[in-house]
């Protein structure tokens, strides 16, 4: 009768820790311990000159905080897509495409694909950061990676990555956010953390 009871526990532990559509959730970067994080109308002075993305404080704000937008009820590794967007501003995170030049705006600082919010890409593939066929639901502080199309560059898929390399605007100090395609590593790890249920 115990095992039955520690198996009961168990499923609703597993079920309360669950992502859904909509909700609020926090990306803890790894390596540095900081979150993915936006200030509304804070926006790159080079670039695509959108919103910025960045990772902030090492205890998740309200800058830090983002809704889960997806088609179905619960997210699953491999398969599905989600959106990303910010509690604060409303704005989704992704990648901005220059239609004029038929170029994907750099980063401020090592001139990988600058990641902003109200980008054109927005779509985001997560991928459980140590087995790459994992299967089965998103939940609450599972670390990850996630990856996004660039459909007007051959659909080249790119890692959002975050590391030690800084920039300034308007005299404040941010934690360069940017995709890539090289090899994955630490800096690409991602723990999601669920806020509450919308």
């Amino acid at each position: 009768m115990n095992d039955l009871v520690k198996e009961f526990v168990e499923i609703i532990a597993d079920e309360i820790n669950l992502i859904r559509n909509y909700s609020i959730v926090a990306l803890k970067h790894v390596a540095t311990g900081k979150y993915l994080s936006s200030i509304n109308n804070l926006c790159y002075t080079t670039g695509s000159k959108r919103q910025l993305a960045f990772a902030g404080s090492s205890e998740p704000d309200l800058n830090a905080l983002w809704k889960i937008e997806i088609n179905e009820k619960l997210p699953m590794y491999n398969k599905t897509s989600i959106n990303l967007r910010h509690i604060k501003s409303g704005s989704v995170l992704g990648l901005y495409y220059n239609s004029t030049y038929y170029t994907y705006y750099k980063s401020p600082i090592t001139e990988h694909t600058e990641v902003c919010c109200s980008g054109k890409e927005i779509s985001w593939k997560f991928n459980y950061s140590k087995l790459e066929n994992h299967q089965g639901y998103l939940k609450s502080n599972d670390i990850i990676n996630l990856s996004i199309t660039k459909r007007y560059d051959n659909n080249k898929v790119e890692f959002l990555r975050s590391h030690d390399v800084q920039f300034t605007i308007e005299n404040n100090i941010f934690q360069e956010v940017v995709c890539h395609s090289e090899r994955l590593g630490g800096n690409d790890e991602w723990r999601i953390e669920l806020i509450s249920q919308d």
